[in-house]
């Protein structure tokens, strides 16, 4: 099981997209999604992330190399894993019920909770507007794009939008997480990350193969 020191940044004042990327880019540290758990989906992109806090806001950006993007989903909730799309599933109590934060390319947000695939509460649209999504491909839905393609996504999770923690601190919080690429409807769709994965087939909705954060 991978873990990670997520490091606080300290800042006083408001704290904008503009200066949550410069804080991160200047005390983060790479870390990378590269395992391919699946060998019939072979195809490996190249991505990695930072993710330090601050302020009780996590600080989270992915920078990705692959071949082909797509942005077609533009629903708040909607299909985002179809698209060419990063994932962040957050777990606050020991791996018993976890968030899955999902967002395509262009920042289109998918956000639930719960305790498996099945049954999962979609936090409420109102509530995800809190996040601040920046990415390098803008924020307008497009159809495949071949030909090897690079983009960087910034994204700001502030604790109000953990909604089933409502008294969380992040400061000295040992939590459990998996990072994820994939994109599920691309001409080369794949599925890799972070922590390793020991199902048969793809499921990213598996809390037990969790790595470990300490905040």
């Amino acid at each position: 099981m991978k873990k990670l020191i997520v490091k606080e940044i300290q800042q006083k004042g408001v704290v904008d997209l503009d200066l949550a990327e410069q804080n991160l880019e200047k005390f983060a540290e790479f870390q990378f999604i590269e395992t391919i758990n699946w060998p019939e989906y072979s195809y490996k992109p190249g991505v990695k992330f930072k993710i330090p806090y601050c302020q009780n806001q996590i600080l989270l950006k992915y920078y990705v190399k692959e071949e082909s993007i797509r942005a077609k989903e533009t629903r708040v909730n909607g299909d985002v894993y179809k698209d060419s799309c990063v994932e962040f599933f957050f777990s606050t109590n020991g791996k018993d019920t976890y968030y899955n934060f999902e967002f395509n390319c262009v920042g289109v947000p998918h956000v639930g909770y719960g305790p498996g695939r099945a049954n999962r509460a979609l936090i409420d649209p109102g509530i995800l507007k809190l996040i601040k999504v920046r990415s390098s491909l803008g924020n307008q839905p497009f159809d495949e794009k071949t030909g090897g393609h690079q983009w960087e996504m910034m994204i700001v999770i502030p604790k109000e939008c953990l909604t089933h923690d409502k008294d969380l601190v992040l400061k000295g919080l040992k939590a459990n997480a998996n990072f994820y690429k994939c994109g599920d409807e691309t001409s080369k769709p794949h599925f890799v990350t972070w922590n390793p994965i020991g199902t048969e087939t793809p499921d990213y909705h598996q809390p037990a193969y969790f790595g470990e954060l300490l905040f």
